[in-house]
């Protein structure tokens, strides 16, 4: 529970279960989170180990976000708390 504790977290994982999203994209689906929120979310799953984020060398900047090994592990729990 400390890992996705926090309002925002389980939100993220639970859309990156069907597959990476850009970041973009990934944002536009948790209506309600601010860019600085969503940001600081990525980025503590990111450290987690929880989330990994994949950047291409293109402009304008591309960023990718999947769930890693131990965060696909969460995905019982993920999808318990969506029913």
């Amino acid at each position: 529970m400390g890992l996705i504790g926090t309002k925002w977290k389980p939100l993220i994982l639970f859309h990156l279960l069907d597959g990476s999203l850009r970041s973009g994209l990934l944002q536009k689906k948790i209506s309600g989170i601010s860019n600085k929120m969503f940001t600081q979310t990525v980025r503590e799953l990111e450290k987690d180990g929880l989330v990994s984020r994949k950047v291409f060398a293109v402009v304008p900047p591309k960023v990718e976000y999947k769930l890693s090994e131990r965060g696909r592990s969460l995905e019982n729990i993920l999808r318990s708390l969506d029913t």
